[in-house]
C-alpha cells in the first residue's frame, strides 16, 4: 500500500467537488435545530489540554468536576449548548487518562441525572493527532455504555488541518503534507507513522480496531448528499464503526453536523474524538473577530507575561521572531532545562533569579519572556519523556504561584503549559471563553475572587498554531 504524497493547497481544494451553502446559513440552521428541539444533548468537551476552545466564545470552561460543580453547570446549560471540562489528559500516563475520563464521565452521569439533563461527551484532542487514542473513547463507554459509531473528527481550519479522502494533512505554506511526515507524528510520547485515519485508528489501537471498522463520511457525500444523505449513513452503519469526517472547509463540518443532529433524533448516540473545529460547529458558534487591547482595557502601568513551554519546531520559531522583532522592548529569561532537572537546589536557583528579573522588569512596565532552553531533553522512552515534562512544567508553575506582581495579561505557550499555568498558577476552576487572541488562540478570563488574579486576560497559545511572526504579533498589539 502507497503512502499519501503531499499535494498543493490550492489545487487540491480547487479540484473538490464544490460547496452548496455558505458557513454563515449553515450555521444559523443548526442553531435553529439547537434552539427548537429539546431533546438535543448538552454536549460536554472533554479537554486533553485547554487549547480547544480555540474556536469558541462565550461559553464556559471548568477546571474541576465534583458532582456538585457538574450538577450546577448543567442546571445552568440550555439543552444544545455546552461546556467545556478541561482534563489535561494529554500530561497524563495511560493509565491515569484512562482512570481520570471514566471518573469524569461517571460524575456526568450523576450530575446530568440530577439536574435532569441529557448530554454527549466529544473529547477534543489535537488536531496534529496526538493524544491517548483508543484509550479516552474506551473510557467513556465504560462509564457510559456503547455507541452506535465513534466519529473521529480532527480537521481545523485555522491551523491547516484537512482532512482528504481519509488522509489527514496539514498545510506548511502552498502544500498540504500528510499528518504522518510532519514534525508532529515524531512526538516522543505520541508518535505514530499512518497518515490515512483508517490506518491510523489501526496503528493506534495496535490492530484492536480492524481496518474494516473504520469508514470515511466523504466529501463526494458530504457536498453533494449534505445533511440527509450524512444522516442516512451514520442512522445505517453497524454499531461499532469508526467514522472518519473528511473535511476541507468549515461548511464540510456544518454539514456533517447536521446529519449528527438529525440521527441523534433518531434516537443514534455517537462518541466523538475531534479537533476545535467540531465543537464550535456543533455548538452552533458563528466566529468573531480577535479581542482587541482596546476591548480588554489592559492596565497600562504592568508589562505583559508570555510563559513558554511547549517545544515544537512552530513554537522556538514563534519565540525567536518575538524576542528580534521585539528587540528592547521584551526582557527574555531563560529557564536552563538541564538545571531544573539536576536537583532541587539548581532548580531553586534558575527559579530564583527568573522571579527577582521578571519583578522589576512588569513593574516598569517592560513586557517578560520566561522560556525554557530550546534544546528538547527525552527520555529513554515515552513514559520518561512525560516525565521530564512534568518537571519542567512544576518549574514554571513555581515560577508563576510565587511571582508577586500582577501583569497586564498572562500568554501561556503550550498546551500542557498553559493547563498548568490556569489551574495551579492562577487558580481557576471557571473561566469565560472570551474569544480569540489571534485566529486558532483561545483568550479565557476567569473572575472568580478565589482565582490569582480575577479579571486578567489570559491566553491559552497552541504550541502548534499560527505562522511564524503570530506570537509577536499579539504581544505587539496588545503592547502599552
Amino acid at each position: 500500500m502507497s503512502s499519501p504524497t503531499p499535494l498543493p493547497l490550492k489545487s487540491t481544494l480547487a479540484s473538490l467537488p464544490p460547496l452548496s451553502k455558505s458557513s454563515d446559513d449553515l450555521r444559523a440552521q443548526t442553531r435553529r435545530e439547537i434552539q427548537s428541539n429539546p431533546s438535543i444533548p448538552i454536549l460536554v468537551a472533554l479537554d486533553d489540554d485547554p487549547t480547544g476552545t480555540q474556536t469558541c466564545h462565550d461559553i464556559p470552561v471548568l477546571t474541576t468536576w465534583s458532582t456538585s460543580v457538574l450538577t450546577e453547570e448543567f442546571r445552568n446549560t440550555k439543552p444544545g449548548s455546552g461546556f467545556f471540562i478541561l482534563t489535561n489528559s494529554r500530561a497524563l500516563h495511560p493509565p491515569e487518562a484512562k482512570a481520570l475520563t471514566v471518573e469524569i464521565c461517571q460524575n456526568l452521569k450523576a450530575a446530568a441525572a440530577a439536574a435532569g439533563k441529557t448530554f454527549e461527551v466529544v473529547l477534543r484532542g489535537d488536531s496534529t493527532l496526538r493524544g491517548h487514542f483508543p484509550v479516552e473513547p474506551q473510557a467513556v463507554e465504560e462509564a457510559l455504555g456503547q455507541s452506535d459509531a465513534w466519529i473521529l473528527a480532527p480537521f481545523f481550519l485555522q491551523g491547516g488541518r484537512y482532512t482528504i479522502d481519509n488522509v489527514h494533512y496539514v498545510s506548511e505554506g502552498d502544500t498540504l503534507v500528510p499528518a504522518g511526515e510532519t514534525p508532529f507524528a515524531k512526538d516522543a510520547t505520541f508518535g505514530y507513522k499512518s497518515s490515512d485515519l483508517r490506518d491510523w485508528v489501526v496503528e493506534k489501537s495496535k490492530g484492536a480496531i480492524a481496518r474494516e471498522r473504520v469508514q470515511g463520511l466523504s466529501l463526494q457525500d458530504i457536498r453533494t448528499g449534505g445533511p440527509d444523505k450524512i444522516a442516512e449513513i451514520l442512522t445505517t452503519v453497524p454499531k461499532g464503526t469508526v467514522l472518519i469526517a473528511n473535511s476541507a472547509a468549515e461548511e464540510d463540518m456544518d454539514v456533517i453536523i447536521l446529519g449528527i443532529l438529525k440521527a441523534s433524533v433518531q434516537g443514534r448516540k455517537f462518541l466523538f474524538r475531534s479537533g476545535a473545529a467540531f465543537v464550535s460547529a456543533r455548538l452552533g458558534i458563528s466566529p468573531i473577530p480577535p479581542i482587541s487591547a482596546k476591548q480588554l482595557s489592559l492596565d497600562p502601568s504592568r508589562g505583559g507575561l508570555i510563559i513558554a513551554g511547549s517545544y515544537v519546531p512552530k513554537t522556538t520559531a514563534q519565540l525567536k521572531a518575538l524576542r528580534e522583532k521585539s528587540g528592547d522592548r521584551l526582557t527574555t529569561v531563560e529557564l536552563d532545562v538541564n538545571k531544573l532537572l539536576e536537583s532541587p537546589e539548581s532548580s531553586e536557583k534558575e527559579l530564583q533569579n527568573a522571579l527577582s528579573i521578571a519583578e522589576s522588569e512588569l513593574l516598569k512596565p517592560q513586557d517578560v519572556l520566561i522560556m525554557t532552553s530550546r534544546k528538547l531533553i527525552v527520555g529513554a522512552d515515552e513514559a520518561k519523556s512525560l516525565d521530564i515534562g512534568s518537571i519542567v512544567a512544576a518549574a514554571l508553575v513555581s515560577f508563576l504561584t510565587r511571582l508577586q506582581t500582577k501583569p497586564r495579561y498572562v500568554i501561556a505557550k503550550g498546551g500542557i503549559t498553559s493547563s498548568d499555568m490556569a489551574t495551579k498558577g492562577l487558580r481557576m476552576k471557571k473561566a469565560t471563553i472570551v474569544g480569540q487572541a489571534a485566529a486558532g488562540v483561545p483568550l479565557w478570563r476567569c473572575d472568580e475572587p478565589t482565582s490569582k488574579h480575577p479579571g486578567l486576560p489570559y491566553v491559552v497559545f497552541p504550541g502548534n498554531v499560527g505562522g511564524d511572526e503570530t506570537l509577536f504579533e499579539v504581544v505587539d498589539r496588545w503592547r502599552v
